[in-house]
Parts: C-alpha cells; structure tokens; sequence
C-alpha cells in the first residue's frame, strides 16, 4: 500500500482516542476506526487485521482499569475466557469457508431488540439481579457464541457479551460493560493472532492508534465506574441501533 501522511497519521490516531472512550463504555468503537482505515486507503484486510491490532489496545487498557478497580475477577470468568478464545479461532476459521449473509439479515434485528431492552427494561441499572444460569452455562453459550461471532463477522460483539451478562447472570450495567471488556478483548487477541500469521497487520499504523486507544479506554472506563448505568445504557442503546443502521443500509 501507499505510505500515509503524517497529517492522516494524526487524524487516524485522533479517532482512535474517540472509539477507544465509545468502546469502554459501550463497544462499537470498530464503527469509527475501520471506515477510518479504509479512507486512508489501507486495503480491507489489512484494514480488518489492523483494527483488530488497535483495538485489542483499546480492550486491554479499559480492562486493566476495570481488573484494578474490583469490577471484575479474573477468577470468576477464566472459563469464560477460555471459552470465547476457542470461539474466536473457531469463527476465524469458519469464515474461511462459510457464506455470512444470513448476518447482515439477522443480526441488526437483534441488536434492535437488545436496544430496545435496554431502553425499557426497569430493572436494569447498577444493582445485580437474578442469576439464571451457572457461570460455567454462560462461559459455553456465550463466551463461546460471541466470540465464533466476533472471529466470524463482529459488529455489535460487545452488546451480545452485554446482554449475556445482564440477561442470564443478573450483573449490573457497570460491572457487565467491564466483563464484556475483557471478553471482547480475548476474542480480539486471538482473531490479531490469525490475521498477524497471516501477514495481514498493518504494523506502525495500528500501533499508532493503539496508543490512542489507550488514552481513550482509560478516560471512558473510569467514566463507567464514576456514572454506571447514567452513561452506560443510552450509549449502549445508541451504538445498537448505530451498528444496526450500517448493516441494514451496506
């Protein structure tokens, strides 16, 4: 590919600040940096490995923040971790192989609905609620359907890993936005595996907006543990039906 001008260089790591702080708080941060990528003229796979680069920045940093501040335990969710990595690699794998149409039709339908649960649900804000499966349950159908998800197509990953977590395991918003992070950010890291293998990364530019993404994640993790559910679930619900609008009109 062409070299990018330093001007553009600024400009891409100036959004990567902005998705960065989106992503921490309710992911659909890809909807600004992969357009962003491709209007630089980085070709679309090296565009789709680069964000996936830049990204896991993004998720790692948000994710530290929420580890340091008691959100979230390693502990409780190393299943789920382990779990979406084989998903991811599976849906990585998979894509090779199988038409993805079908979610370009399915899948706005269901991040309407998740906005609309979000919108009108009252008992979702920042006290848990019922438990309705076991973790290990959760670990498989979730953390291993999202991430086949996300190595397989991926817009809207985060809000399934949300949903999953208010929905079945009773979590409140702010601590289901720092789960999901650490989710999304293992499912990040093992499609970036596939794609670096592949030599499909472009190095200095996803390094470059990964250093955006940091400054972006920490500011919006710690306005999630500052606001919880005030700022998480009207951005949670935007960044549905953002992501839900781009599908249905490509």
């Amino acid at each position: 590919m062409d070299l990018i001008s330093p001007e553009t260089l600024a400009l891409l790591a100036g959004v990567a600040v902005l998705a960065g702080l989106i992503d921490a708080i309710a992911g659909g941060g890809g909807l600004l940096t992969l357009p962003a990528l491709l209007w630089a003229g980085v070709p679309p796979l090296p565009a789709l490995a680069t964000n996936k680069l830049q990204g896991s920045f993004g998720t790692a940093t948000a994710s530290l923040n929420y580890l340091h501040k008691g959100e979230i335990t390693l502990s409780g969710l190393r299943a789920a971790v382990a779990w979406t990595f084989a998903g991811a690699v599976s849906g990585t794998l998979a894509v090779q192989y199988l038409v993805a149409d079908w979610l370009h039709r399915l899948v706005p339908l269901l991040l309407i609905g998740f906005a609309l649960y979000f919108l009108f649900s009252p008992r979702i804000g920042d006290q848990d609620a019922r438990q309705r499966i076991s973790p290990g349950l959760f670990a498989l159908l979730v953390g291993f359907g999202a991430g086949f998800y996300d190595g397989f197509f991926g817009p809207g990953t985060g809000s399934f890993f949300a949903t999953g977590f208010v929905l079945l395991l009773g979590w409140n918003l702010r601590r289901a936005t720092a789960g999901t992070k650490l989710l999304n950010f293992t499912s990040n890291i093992a499609s970036l595996l596939f794609f670096a293998a592949g030599g499909h990364v472009v190095w200095h530019i996803g390094l470059l907006m990964g250093l955006g993404q940091i400054a972006g994640a920490w500011l919006g993790s710690h306005l999630v543990m500052r606001h919880g559910s005030v700022i998480v679930r009207p951005l949670l619900v935007a960044v549905s039906i953002a992501i839900s609008l781009k599908l249905l009109l490509t």
